[in-house]
């Protein structure tokens, strides 16, 4: 399975899955216990990928700030041991050209705005080091902004969240609102000159998870000509995934291991098998596609699939290779080739030039 369309993904947790591997994944090969490996990020097509440079949330804000540049530095060493199939990019002109060389342009997220240390010093290092979004809470909040799935604490920013934003306007970086309450998109939204921008994050009318994008806030990426990159975690799909995952969230707060560390995911996977998933497919995805287009219109969707960010995914899509299972699925639909390379590359592709050059 191979794709005639391009694929800009915004957003894939490989570099945390291989730190919790010791980096012994051979990527330029089939990654065995991965979704992402070189040969099937070609086989879907993708031309450009967000890597998270992610780091958990909860300790000591310092420690967050050491591991998200050991992140950079893993990203960074990744490219360079294989340059002839990746290259590292923070402009869409340097995407285009990647791309048009064959390679895989590699741009850099940072999931968390805990990796500051509440100062902006850190953002604009974080900016001269390459990562060219930030996403402004992960699944806590910061002292500075609510996070989707943690109690209010500052009513959306406090006014350093508001100069938060600020500054990644004026740094041209990409304020990601996936993640954060949505108090915190409308705030962030009254402050940004910038298109808004999702990197992984479905729709709320079709799954009440609050990781999802409320309609009045679709239709403030239209009006904004920015972007919801559709995420594939199927907990943000459908209302039984919802509940499942809710489930999985209080075991994995159990688990006394540390996050992603193979006993981590020994006692999580032992959990899955004997709790299996309810079932979600590519053609809920399809549907989470379609209601952002109806209500932010054709220019307003992206893909930001999580591979390797989530232990469980949708039925036709297993792994990096199966973005034109998507496009196929949404052909079906009527989508004519150009809405499709609308949402796989034209729309990110576009934001990103709008907001970072």
């Amino acid at each position: 399975m191979s794709s005639a369309i391009p694929v800009i993904d915004g957003h894939n947790d490989l570099p945390w899955r291989l730190r919790m591997r010791a980096e012994a994944a051979d990527v330029a090969e089939h990654a065995e216990g991965l979704h992402t490996d070189l040969p099937r990020l070609h086989e879907g097509g993708v031309r450009a990928q967000f890597w998270s440079v992610y780091v958990p949330c909860g300790g000591p804000q310092p420690e967050a700030t050491v591991k998200v540049l050991e992140q950079i530095d893993l990203v960074r060493r990744l490219v360079e041991a294989h340059p002839d199939q990746l290259a590292l990019a923070t402009t869409a002109g340097e995407v285009e050209r990647i791309a048009g060389s064959g390679r895989i342009a590699s741009l850099l997220g940072a999931e968390g705005g805990h990796c500051l240390d509440d100062s902006l010093g850190v953002l604009r290092s974080l900016y001269r080091l390459g990562v060219r979004y930030l996403t402004l809470t992960h699944g806590r909040n910061t002292a500075w902004a609510d996070s989707a799935t943690d109690e209010p604490a500052v009513g959306g920013l406090s006014p350093f969240g508001v100069e938060v934003v600020r500054e990644l306007n004026r740094l041209g970086m990409m304020a990601d609102l996936s993640h954060v309450a949505p108090s915190t998109m409308h705030a962030a939204l009254d402050v940004s000159t910038a298109p808004a921008f999702f990197s992984h994050s479905s729709a709320r009318a079709l799954c009440d998870h609050p990781r999802n994008v409320p309609d009045d806030v679709l239709t403030r990426v239209r009006d904004t000509g920015g972007v919801v990159m559709v995420t594939f975690v199927p907990f943000f799909l459908n209302e039984a995934c919802r509940q499942w995952g809710d489930e999985l969230y209080r075991v994995e707060d159990a688990i006394p291991a540390e996050f992603g560390s193979a006993e981590f995911e020994r006692q999580q996977r032992e959990w899955i098998a004997a709790n299996p998933c309810p079932p979600s497919s590519v053609r809920d995805v399809a549907d989470h596609v379609e209601h952002v287009r109806d209500v932010a219109g054709i220019g307003a969707v992206g893909i930001g699939g999580d591979f390797d960010g989530t232990e469980v995914l949708p039925e036709g899509l297993p792994d990096v290779s199966a973005y034109p299972a998507l496009f196929d699925e949404l052909r079906g639909r009527r989508w004519s080739d150009a809405d499709l390379r609308k949402l796989g590359w034209d729309n990110t592709l576009r934001v990103l030039r709008d907001t970072c050059g």
